[in-house]
C-alpha cells in the first residue's frame, strides 16, 4: 500500500473517532444519554440493523430511489448542459429556471411535487429536479472548457452529429460529468431519504429513520446514519476503483501485443 493511500486512511479513521468524540461530548454537555448515546450504544444498534433482513430491503428501496433519480438527472441534465453549452442563448434562456431550482428550498419542492405526483414517485421526482441543475451546469462547463482548436479540428470533416457528441464532446468533459456524478450521489441519497420521510416511503431508510425518531429509538438514527455515509463512499468510490481495474487489465493486455508489434523487449 502506497505511503498517501496509508495517510488516507490514517486520516479517515481519526475523522471516525472525532466523530464518536463529538457525540460524546454532545452527551456530556447536555446530559441526555438518550438524544446523545454513547459510542458503544450506537455501535451495538449499527451491528444489530445490519444483520436484520429488514435493513437490507430498506437499503435497496433507498438505493433503486437513487438509481433512478442519477438516471433521470443526468438523461436530462447531460442533455441541458451540452445546449447550454453549444449556444449562448439557449443558456440565457434556462439561466432563470436552473437559478430557481437551485434555490428553492427542498422542502418546498417535496410539497409541490407531493401535490402534482402520486406519493410513491415523489422521492425520485423531487430528487431528480434538484440534480438537474447540478448535472446540467457540470457539463455546460465542460463543453465551455474545450479548447477552440479541437472543435475547429473536428468541424472541418463533420458537423455536430451523435458521434462526435461520444466520441469528441463526452471524453473530454468526462472530468467534470466525473465530479458532478460524485456530488450528485451525495446530495442525491441525501434528497432520496428527506422525501422518503415526508412521504412514508415504505420499507426505505427515510422510513426507518421516521420511525426510530417516533419511538425515540436515537441510537438507531445514528446507526442508519452510519448506514448512509458508508453507502454513499460505496457508491463514489466503487467507479473511480472499478475505473483503475479497468485500466490495468487494459494495459496488461495491450502492452506486450505493442511490444510484439514494434519489437521492442
Amino acid at each position: 500500500m502506497s505511503r498517501q493511500k496509508q495517510s488516507e486512511l490514517l486520516g479517515t479513521a481519526i475523522g471516525v473517532l472525532l466523530i464518536g468524540t463529538l457525540i460524546q461530548c454532545a452527551g456530556a454537555l447536555k446530559h441526555e444519554r438518550l438524544v446523545f448515546p454513547d459510542a458503544l450504544t450506537i455501535l451495538r444498534a449499527f451491528f444489530r440493523l445490519l444483520g436484520q433482513g429488514q435493513t437490507w430491503r430498506m437499503m435497496g428501496t433507498t438505493l433503486a430511489h437513487l438509481a433512478e433519480t442519477l438516471l433521470i438527472a443526468a438523461a436530462v441534465g447531460v442533455p441541458l448542459g451540452l445546449l447550454e453549452g453549444l449556444s449562448r442563448f439557449a443558456r440565457s434562456v434556462l439561466r432563470p429556471l436552473v437559478s430557481f431550482i437551485r434555490a428553492i428550498p427542498m422542502i418546498v419542492l417535496i410539497i409541490m411535487v407531493m401535490v402534482l405526483a402520486d406519493y410513491r414517485d415523489v422521492p425520485v421526482a423531487a430528487s431528480a429536479l434538484m440534480l438537474i441543475p447540478l448535472i446540467s451546469e457540470a457539463t455546460a462547463g465542460g463543453c465551455r472548457s474545450i479548447p477552440q482548436e479541437l472543435i475547429d479540428v473536428y468541424r472541418m470533416n463533420a458537423n455536430l452529429n451523435l458521434m462526435v457528441l461520444f466520441r469528441v464532446y463526452l471524453p473530454l468533459m468526462a472530468g467534470y460529468l466525473r465530479q458532478a456524478f460524485l456530488e450528485a450521489v451525495g446530495t442525491g441519497m441525501k434528497l432520496v431519504i428527506t422525501a422518503e420521510y415526508m412521504v412514508q416511503t415504505r420499507n426505505s431508510m427515510g422510513k426507518a429513520v421516521f420511525s426510530s425518531s417516533y419511538f425515540n429509538e436515537y441510537q438507531d438514527i445514528y446507526a442508519y446514519a452510519i448506514l448512509m455515509v458508508l453507502m454513499i463512499l460505496l457508491l463514489s468510490e466503487a467507479p473511480a476503483a472499478l475505473w483503475i481495474v479497468l485500466k490495468k487489465r487494459k494495459r496488461r493486455f495491450t502492452e506486450p501485443a505493442y511490444k510484439a508489434y514494434t519489437g521492442s523487449n
